[in-house]
């Protein structure tokens, strides 16, 4: 008799203490749930031995890169009636130990046990990341942590960034989602130069310049000259051949190089475009103070950077499991309020904070479909365990910036001299 649907779902709820909303099938064929919602497909045991050695989203997270889980139907629809399961819980979710003590929780770890067959642990993937054994944000722990992101492969993200290979929120026309990514991308690169006041012959330090993208705009369109530097040798090898391929070699150098070991300043500008995530809070105020240090009197920081909402209890902040395991490890992120006071410790007078939340979300959705589009191609270059990840997290992401449980703001911070003239306009915005 196929019943491991019903078994399942039934299981799941007595531990969760709530229905699924979504539609459950499993291995036997056999299906349950609301008839018209999107379906977990639950592939094999394997899967429930994953959540079983590694409750909530890590073990979540393992069945799905492993191919064990996946859904049909609506990604989005399924991911945002999941997410109050998995991601939002917070504090009304029990505790292990309160959990272990209720008999219908220890009944319902039976049946899982027993549904699952065989006890032995699921190998992780080989996608999710190892964690280091010496303490975080070293320069040999962050570069193993970009390297683990970054260098996947430059045609895979090709697939899914396009001809603009930039990775970091767009800035979309009003009202979207006309224009191209292209355009769009190419929008933000020009919307930093213009907060940055590049003029020709000025020296810009692009910190994590990723595939050469910002640094190529500010040297074509805004004739400055760019030192970009990043960890990832991949990145770095596909920048350098861009830029020679437009004839900028004179005016652009690509370094790998940690940003704690350039000493070559002052610049009149630094952009630092999704770089600052990887940073760490506790490396946070050394990350500004060393880019204050490189800014000469009156030059510009661009700090574009993803944010969190704050927590009543900041010491409570976790690294969402997922992420960290799969997608940035070592990552974190901080709220806006944390960004601007420890860039003011540094000695930089915040002139401007821009939220663009809404933009990440659009780019989010065009590189799911881009990445869905050619699916076979990039799965064959990356693997499809790592093709998975960049859907889920991409998918997940988009949902999570639409809700508002994350943000992206642009912060412009000067180096203000003494004398206190700031260089800015008396009016910098115009409000449509």
């Amino acid at each position: 008799m196929a019943d491991a649907a019903p078994r399942l779902k039934s299981l799941l709820e007595q531990l969760i203490g709530t229905p699924l909303p979504v539609r459950v099938r499993t291995w036997d064929g056999s299906q349950a749930g609301p008839p018209d919602a999107p379906i977990l497909l639950v592939r094999n045991r394997r899967a429930v031995r994953h959540l079983l050695w590694k409750p909530g989203e890590l073990g979540l997270a393992r069945a799905w890169v492993a191919g064990d889980l996946d859904i049909e139907g609506d990604l989005y629809t399924a991911l945002d009636l999941l997410a109050g399961l998995v991601w939002e819980r917070g504090e009304d979710a029990p505790s292990l130990t309160r959990s272990l003590r209720d008999p219908a929780f220890r009944s319902a770890a039976r049946g899982l046990i027993a549904l699952a067959g065989l006890p032995l642990p699921p190998a992780p993937p080989r996608e999710e990341a190892r964690r280091p054994r010496r303490g975080l944000h070293t320069r040999h722990t962050d570069r193993r942590a970009i390297s683990h992101h970054y260098d996947v492969g430059n045609d895979f993200y090709e697939i899914v960034l396009g001809p603009s290979m930039v990775y970091s929120c767009a800035y979309w026309p009003a009202p979207p989602p006309q224009g191209t990514l292209e355009q769009a991308q190419h929008d933000k690169l020009e919307l930093v130069a213009r907060k940055l006041a590049l003029k020709p012959g000025q020296r810009l330090l692009d910190v994590g310049c990723g595939w050469g993208s910002m640094a190529i705009h500010a040297a074509r369109e805004h004739g400055v000259n760019v030192v970009g530097i990043t960890l990832s040798q991949e990145q770095a090898a596909y920048a350098r051949k861009r830029i020679a391929d437009e004839g900028l070699t004179d005016r652009i150098e690509i370094r790998v190089q940690d940003y704690r070991d350039v000493t070559d300043g002052p610049y009149d500008a630094v952009s630092s475009i999704g770089m600052a995530e990887h940073v760490g809070s506790e490396r946070y105020l050394e990350y500004a103070t060393v880019l204050h240090r490189l800014l000469k009197p009156g030059g510009r920081l661009l700090n574009h950077q993803i944010a969190r909402r704050p927590q009543r209890d900041e010491t409570a902040y976790r690294v969402d499991p997922f992420i960290d395991a799969y997608v940035f490890p070592d990552g974190e992120l901080a709220p806006i309020g944390t960004t601007v006071s420890n860039l003011e410790r540094a000695g930089f007078e915040v002139r401007d904070v821009e939220s663009i939340r809404e933009h990440y979300a659009l780019t989010l959705r065009r590189w799911v479909e881009r990445l869905e589009a050619d699916w076979a191609h990039a799965a064959a270059l990356a693997g499809p365990g790592r093709a998975r990840v960049w859907r889920l997290y991409m998918a997940a992401s988009a949902l999570a910036f639409e809700r508002n449980r994350i943000g992206v703001n642009q912060v412009l911070a000067i180096r203000t001299p003494e004398s206190g003239a700031s260089g800015l306009p008396l009016r910098t915005r115009t409000w449509n």
